[in-house]
């Protein structure tokens, strides 16, 4: 039986969102504050109703039977709640105010991070954020502002521009002198044999050395650049490192496509606009192929 009592909208959100991740680590990340704040806010919710909601094991989060009613009943009210804040959120004319972008992990950490100094002397009032999460940012609640995919989105609401193609090389450093068939290799970990480039390595390599598995591509530049072995990576983060020189291979890599979106209702916000158009500037074009190399200069 439910208490009768007045549920504070905040409590409520993180009880929501916590119940779409399953963590507490992962719904702190994706609402911006502490795992702990999560389960303080979840703890009050549960007081105020006078129901257990969740169950904490080690691992993870399991939802009672109450709490995955009360979640099923909420989803509607959070829509409801997100377009009135995207609503708002779209309506301020000044160039000020917070701006979320969402992006894969590599771009975000090696690509966009160095290069938004630009846009905050520009713009010293708009106030970035950036998660380089794995998992998709939903824009319809408002958990980004605007984002950066490696594959098309498809959802109501969104406004989707497809950016380039990303093709993928290999790249090692200018003193891994291998021969082709002699290649060791630096991947995703096994968890990742889903993204379209790591299945695509996994069926050519077959059963060829593999140095290392890790979670990031970031992770992979820097093993690449310090003799390790050879990764695929993407042209933006090969091309752009100086350390690191282009394999030339007998197979062709695949490519994928870059995406940025971003919800209708708050894209002709002035703040919103400045950073989409810094993004397409930045992003659009092709990294210089010619960049020199410590080998080739």
């Amino acid at each position: 039986m439910w208490r009768n009592a007045q549920v504070n909208w905040d409590d409520y959100r993180c009880f929501l969102t916590l119940a779409k991740t399953g963590s507490f680590s992962r719904a702190a990340r994706l609402l911006h504050v502490d795992h702990t704040t999560v389960g303080r806010r979840v703890a009050a919710l549960e007081v105020d109703l006078g129901i257990k909601l969740v169950e904490r094991l080690a691992r993870e989060v399991r939802l009672t039977a109450e709490g995955h009613e009360l979640a099923t009943l909420g989803l509607p009210f959070e829509e409801a709640m997100a377009s009135v804040e995207r609503a708002a959120a779209g309506g301020g004319a000044a160039l000020a105010g917070p701006v979320h972008i969402s992006a894969p992990p590599g771009l975000a950490s090696l690509l966009l991070a160095p290069k938004l100094v630009s846009l905050h002397r520009q713009y010293p009032e708009i106030e970035i954020t950036m998660s380089s999460d794995k998992d998709f940012a939903n824009l319809n609640r408002r958990e980004a502002d605007i984002a950066l995919r490696l594959s098309r989105p498809l959802s109501n609401g969104l406004v989707t521009r497809k950016l380039r193609d990303i093709p993928f090389f290999f790249f090692a450093s200018h003193t891994y002198d291998i021969a082709e068939d002699d290649w060791e290799f630096i991947t995703y970990l096994q968890a990742d044999d889903i993204l379209p480039q790591q299945s695509w390595l996994m069926q050519h390599i077959g059963s060829r050395t593999i140095a290392l598995r890790c979670s990031d591509a970031a992770s992979q530049v820097q093993a690449a650049a310090a003799g390790l072995g050879v990764a695929l990576l993407p042209d933006y983060l090969g091309y752009t490192d100086v350390r690191l020189r282009k394999c030339p291979s007998q197979l062709t890599p695949p490519r994928r496509e870059l995406w940025m979106v971003v919800h209708d209702d708050i894209r002709h916000a002035p703040r919103v606009r400045v950073v989409l158009d810094f993004l397409i500037g930045m992003l659009a074009v092709t990294p210089n192929l010619e960049l020199p190399h410590a080998s080739e200069a």
